[in-house]
């Protein structure tokens, strides 16, 4: 069930340069628990789109199945939405990109949809590098079925009831990285002024832009025990870096710790500029972003940030060569060129 929430707005709210505000960027009125860190990340999808002035008809939002994939419906509410069945949101996404590659694709997945039984099809649409922005919003259980482990639970943790993970985790970011995703991120819900940026990051990428964000369950998984919990997160969390995006170079105003500065300019102009707080990490060299994440998961810390960002990359419609009109403004003698045509093709590979 969802609740509308009502048109009337505050005349004097600020607007982005489309004119809009943020409470045109919104959609229904959540019907997650209380606190849910799901919501957190709806409030800074909602900020990175609005600050980006992304007219919301441009987006697409997909989703599967599970607390996460209610979530597209509380945000954009004016944007395009299909909620697929269990871990397929990525086939379907796929098929729409390479349809119409005009809108911009956001995919919103939760652990046990794209690390159960979505595995699959994530792995498939890294390699393939879908031009879209992928947010796993990650808890480590099954908040709809009453909090058994998922897949990305880590081991030795303890779930509400007392039991204890043996398994290890399955990390999405590691594997988004071995599959050739071009801009990697983990974050925190509960830290917006990391989030905020890496998602506008990832919106002006041109290419699999992967965020894993941890989201606790205030339900099941936020209690002693839990190293998905509010408390645990902040006590270990090791950011990386510091991001800001944007459109020309001005001087940034904006506070940030000391350490180097790194800048990748993207296929848009969009400029990213990294403060490091660690000297010892490239964001753009891959291998890496894997070694630093390894070596501090060994150390039992969190890293979040912006772990690798690829500033050539390139995506499926580049791969397969395909035509940049959507496939439903083609005329019939371009959808269907004709037996000639055919015979060319079967020719070329016998």
């Amino acid at each position: 069930m969802s609740y509308l929430k009502p048109a009337l707005h505050h005349p004097k709210l600020p607007t982005n340069t489309l004119g809009l505000t943020r409470r045109d960027y919104e959609g229904s009125i959540s019907t997650l628990c209380a606190g849910c860190g799901h919501d957190s990340i709806s409030a800074a999808i909602i900020q990175a789109v609005w600050e980006l002035s992304i007219p919301p008809h441009r987006v697409a939002k997909l989703s599967g199945i599970g607390c996460s994939s209610k979530t597209p419906d509380y945000f954009l509410g004016a944007s395009h939405g299909f909620n697929s069945v269990h871990g397929r949101m990525p086939s379907v996404l796929t098929g729409a990109n390479l349809a119409n590659r005009e809108l911009i694709y956001l995919g919103v997945s939760g652990d046990g949809d794209s690390a159960s039984i979505g595995l699959g099809q994530f792995a498939h649409l890294m390699r393939r590098g879908v031009n879209m922005t992928y947010i796993v919003e990650n808890n480590g259980v099954y908040g709809l079925t009453k909090g058994q482990f998922s897949a990305t639970s880590d081991k030795g943790s303890k779930a509400k009831k007392g039991a204890v993970n043996t398994d290890e985790p399955i990390d999405l970011v590691a594997l988004a990285l071995e599959l050739g995703a071009t801009y990697v991120a983990r974050s925190f819900s509960g830290d917006k002024d990391q989030l905020v940026p890496l998602i506008k990051g990832a919106l002006m990428h041109q290419g699999v832009a992967f965020i894993d964000c941890i989201s606790p369950c205030v339900a099941f998984n936020n209690h002693e025990g839990s190293t998905k919990s509010y408390d645990y997160v902040r006590e270990h969390n090791e950011a990386v870096n510091r991001l800001d995006v944007f459109f020309e170079r001005t001087e940034i105003t904006a506070s940030y710790a000391p350490g180097d500065l790194t800048e990748v300019t993207q296929h848009d102009g969009s400029l990213l500029r990294m403060r490091k707080l660690h000297d010892d990490h490239d964001p753009t060299d891959r291998v890496a972003a894997l070694n630093y994440l390894a070596r501090h998961k060994a150390m039992g810390e969190i890293v979040t940030g912006l772990l690798y960002v690829d500033p050539h990359p390139e995506d499926l419609h580049d791969h397969l060569g395909t035509v940049v009109t959507p496939l439903n403004r083609l005329e019939d003698a371009a959808l269907c060129p004709g037996a000639t045509a055919l015979e060319k093709i079967n020719a070329a590979l016998r």
